[in-house]
């Protein structure tokens, strides 16, 4: 039987390049997601009872999803950031959207961690979206940490699911915890690595009020605990997971070829802490990122960072606007000024923030890994790359072509400014794309999905107090043109003036009536380049 390692511990004095674990939690809606969110901040003592905040003595709302529309419809529709010290690690966790419409502004997020965890439900395996945003993970080489949840409830049997991962992902797995019973007969989970016995009854928050050690599956302790006929099938499955998968491998793990599976259940407390150590003693500190002319590396002494999502209006009270900045080099001190490599502006960092949700804490300093909130004016942008004087730019942040167009209809024609202002702020928040045609005044916004227009035209009436409806616009998709012969480029918007516009920087971008027209322009064009993605530059 091949032993599960033990050795895996925290640095006692960790480095302040290997002092973070910033990571992201990915899932299809109703996977538990929200829930485990809370409770790895529950277990890592930044709230003392879900959904409470542990700050000032007063019990504050934590929930991450913290926009009305989210509460009202119960599902994630914002990236939130959350940050908690356990062990001497700093954890910044980025709970992303779970529905497939905000797919890029989980996209964007997921170019701020380092690792990530999946949440499956068992009951269901991985679905669409859970392939989709692992996807996103393996292109930019993001390590993976599996949570199996709900096995409190009926569900797949768990050599299926861990089939399925291998399968569909083309993930090696290995099992960390094993169920004791699913469903019906559910008694907790077995910590494989530590061999320890995780009883279902604990009790909530409780990092190890009802744990047990054993001395392996086969302990007489077990007996006394656990159901004869739930023990003995228990004994032999865990058995056979123990020696047909591979033992963990640290170095595996971090090249995104082999998963470490966690099967529990996020609402009965149950691997939640041990999911948390392995965050950890697994989960790679801050990883080098990508960038032109060179990669940056986390203990590089310049300060570097780039913005990977905008939010206004998180405080409604004042309509401010927050960039959120993933720090890869340095260490960022309050006060200090950063240039601002697209503009060449220098920005002054007066009152950087950390988040926890909806709450905010001043950042005196910041290492690699952190995420920060800078407030400010519409002065920084999504793929912004901040530095401390030198050319560089973070790559893999882009905006994607929109799968749906439609019209803005106005409901009052004098609020128009008002509207070009709430659209410019949405837009840049990546909640929508902003199309200004060249011919006509009616403005145009791309979307992946239908869920972002009523996201769209609820916060309009909510936080900008305009009605706005939407209308079917004579375009079908979108694409940015570009070219390396200026005078092709020219030619091409004079003759199409009718189906061009311009995004929010200015960019060509062509409308096209259908897929036909779309293929037909590429065809006629051949020295135009027609993309679905553009980064910042």
């Amino acid at each position: 039987m091949t032993a599960v390692p033990t050795n895996l511990t925290a640095s006692a004095t960790p480095t302040a390049s290997e002092s973070r674990r910033t990571f992201a939690i990915i899932s299809h809606p109703d996977a538990g997601k929200t829930t485990l969110t809370e409770k790895l901040l529950l277990f890592g003592g930044a709230i003392h009872l879900a959904g409470h905040v542990k700050a000032h003595g007063e019990r504050r709302r934590t929930q991450s999803d913290w926009m009305e529309m989210e509460r009202a419809r119960g599902i994630s529709i914002s990236s939130s950031v959350m940050t908690f010290e356990r062990g001497g690690l700093t954890f910044n966790l980025l709970d992303t959207p779970g529905h497939q419409d905000f797919s890029e502004d989980t996209y964007r997020t997921l170019t701020a961690v380092d690792s990530a965890i999946m949440v499956i439900d068992a009951a269901k395996g991985i679905e669409s979206q859970t392939r989709k945003l692992f996807e996103v993970c393996r292109l930019r080489d993001i390590p993976i940490i599996t949570f199996i949840n709900k096995i409190d409830r009926e569900g797949l049997d768990p050599f299926a699911l861990l089939d399925e991962i291998e399968s569909t992902l083309a993930l090696d797995v290995c099992p960390m915890t094993w169920p004791v019973g699913m469903g019906g007969d559910f008694r907790g989970a077995f910590d494989l690595r530590d061999h320890r016995y995780l009883k279902s009854e604990s009790r909530p928050g409780a990092a190890d009020g009802h744990v047990v050690a054993c001395n392996g599956i086969d302990d007489p302790k077990l007996d006394k605990l656990v159901p004869e006929r739930i023990l003995a099938s228990f004994r032999e499955s865990a058995a056979l997971a123990v020696s047909a998968y591979p033992g963990f491998d640290l170095g595996s793990y971090r090249a995104g070829h082999l998963t470490p599976v966690f099967f529990g259940s996020a609402l009965k407390d149950c691997a939640v802490n041990e999911l948390l150590e392995a965050l950890a003693t697994m989960a790679p500190p801050p990883r080098p990122q990508p960038a032109e002319p060179r990669t940056v590396y986390p203990d590089e002494k310049a300060v570097t960072g780039f913005v990977f999502k905008m939010q206004a209006n998180m405080d409604p009270n004042h309509r401010d606007r927050v960039a959120f900045l993933r720090l890869c080099s340095g260490r960022l001190r309050r006060g200090m000024k950063l240039r601002q490599v697209h503009s060449g502006k220098m920005i002054s960092l007066q009152n950087p923030i950390f988040f926890f949700a909806r709450e905010r804490q001043l950042a005196e300093e910041a290492l690699p890994g952190d995420i920060i909130g800078i407030p400010n004016h519409g002065t920084l942008r999504v793929g912004d790359t901040l530095t401390e004087g030198e050319e560089l730019r973070f790559t893999g942040i882009p905006n994607f072509a929109p799968e749906i167009l439609r019209r803005v209809r106005l409901d009052d024609p004098m609020r128009a400014k008002q509207l070009r202002r709430a659209l410019e702020d949405l837009a840049e928040e990546g909640v929508t794309q902003v199309f200004r045609p060249i011919i006509g005044s009616q403005w145009i916004v791309g979307v992946v999905g239908q869920l972002q227009l009523e996201v769209l035209a609820s916060r309009i009436a909510t936080e900008y107090k305009i009605a706005v409806g939407f209308e079917m616009a004579p375009f079908e998709t979108a694409r940015w043109v570009a070219s390396d012969d200026p005078a092709q480029l020219k030619q091409f918007v004079e003759r199409n003036s009718g189906s061009l516009a311009e995004d929010r920087d200015g960019a060509s971008v062509f409308l096209a009536r259908d897929t036909w027209d779309l293929n037909r322009t590429i065809r006629d064009w051949p020295n135009l380049r027609f993309l679905k993605t553009r980064e910042r530059t």
